[in-house]
């Protein structure tokens, strides 16, 4: 939490300086020097103010530190509309204007890019923004339980710790997940349930999905076969089609903001259908979950190869792409660690390969594997633009051009930006 104002240790104080924020950097922080030179990165500083900061970890060439007091505030500053602001570990940019967030990402990825891929991302660069409050379909919270069993309460994880953080109601979530939290999820482990807690005091981590028609569906671990199948299992339409999930495995979490993402991803392959830099013989789907992209291109392709390791995402793949849009795509779902079947595959065709990795990126193997290919069309959606630019520096050496980049703010009122990059050679 930011205070304005706010009395401080005195100016003598070494863990105390008035800094001058330069910018801001990768994760939301500014980034402000010392008087010794070192750089720091301040949690809650915006570029142009003057903070007093309070140094919170040091090492000889860099520091952190925490905004205690702003002196010179910048015009983009409001007051966070959440009490528990800068103690819950969810949001982190509530301290700025919702409607400047993405201006100030956007500046931040351009210079990551210049720096770590040495390249500029294309002039329209756009990030794609929908609602900054009660978006949040996805979460996961927990259940605090009394003495005699009966929940207590729930909470976020406190920032930097496993403490808890009791909250009311979260003004990110949707009011259908605010309102299973008030009511519904107190009773998942009543006395008579089949979920069985014990009566001794307690928390269990709660996993809970609502799938944008205010039905919510949970799963928390241990979780008897019989509910998973009952309250966990969801689905969802868009695009045209119905997706089904489950709480326990990833999907987006942000359902208003998802079509414009897949309008994005079906115009790349559109185009590269239509240019003929590929052909309609092959999509290669990695990291692909539950099916979600592939199921929503099934009728533009003969042939349909899905790849992802977690067997319950695999599962639904198999539901999600079992129907047919045109009635003679040949359906694959492949249970494998990507880099490791695209390396033992040989794709030689120019088949379109659409990509989701984690957050560290592609394996190794996986870059590797591509350059080796035929594929000619490739489709990136990256959760983590820094991860995103090393691997662009790696395929560009190896001729692949960047024909369009677009970010998504599918988590406002915090840094992170999800973005997909349209490659081809």
């Amino acid at each position: 939490m930011v205070y304005r104002n706010k009395k401080v240790a005195r100016s003598s104080d070494p863990r105390y300086f008035d800094l001058r924020t330069e910018k801001m950097v990768q994760g939301g922080d500014g980034m402000a020097r010392l008087p010794d030179g070192r750089v720091c990165f301040v949690q809650g500083a915006l570029p142009g103010e003057l903070c007093r900061v309070e140094l919170t970890f040091q090492k000889k060439d860099f520091t952190r530190g925490r905004v205690v007091g702003v002196v010179e505030p910048s015009a983009d500053r409001v007051a966070p509309r959440c009490p528990l602001y800068g103690k819950c570990g969810g949001c982190s940019l509530q301290h700025l204007d919702s409607q400047k967030q993405a201006e100030y990402m956007a500046r931040v990825e351009r210079e990551n890019f210049r720096r770590l891929a040495h390249a500029d991302l294309p002039d329209d660069f756009v990030i794609h923004v929908g609602n900054s409050w009660g978006y949040r379909n996805r979460a996961r919270v927990v259940l605090q339980f009394a003495r005699g069993g009966e929940c207590s309460g729930f909470a976020f994880r406190e920032q930097e710790s496993n403490a808890l953080i009791p909250f009311e109601n979260c003004p990110v979530l949707t009011p259908a997940l605010n309102a299973f939290l008030q009511g519904p999820a107190r009773n998942i482990f009543a006395p008579g349930s089949s979920s069985r807690r014990s009566s001794r005091p307690g928390e269990v981590s709660l996993n809970i999905f609502d799938n944008g028609k205010g039905e919510v569906s949970y799963f928390y671990r241990g979780m008897p076969k019989e509910e998973f199948e009952k309250h966990s299992v969801s689905v969802v339409e868009i695009g045209g089609r119905k997706i089904e999930s489950d709480a326990s495995v990833f999907f987006q979490s942000n359902l208003g903001l998802l079509p414009e993402l897949v309008q994005s991803v079906r115009s790349a392959v559109d185009e590269g259908l239509s240019s003929g830099s590929a052909s309609n013989d092959w999509l290669i789907d990695l990291f692909s979950g539950v099916g979600f992209f592939a199921a929503l291109l099934q009728d533009k392709f003969k042939r349909i190869t899905t790849v992802e390791r977690d067997e319950g995402c695999l599962k639904h793949a198999g539901v999600n792409l079992s129907v047919t849009g045109s009635g003679n795509t040949a359906v694959e779902n492949v249970s494998a660690p990507a880099e490791e079947w695209l390396a033992s595959h040989v794709v030689d065709i120019p088949a379109t390969l659409i990509v989701d990795p984690p957050r560290t990126g592609l394996p190794g193997e996986a870059l590797d594997a591509i350059v080796r290919s035929s594929v000619k069309r490739l489709i990136y959606v990256s959760c983590d633009p820094v991860t995103l630019a090393r691997d662009y520096a790696k395929l560009a050496v190896a001729g692949f051009k960047l024909e369009r980049a677009e970010g998504f703010a599918f988590y406002p009122q915090t840094p992170h930006l999800e973005m997909l990059f349209v490659l081809s050679r």
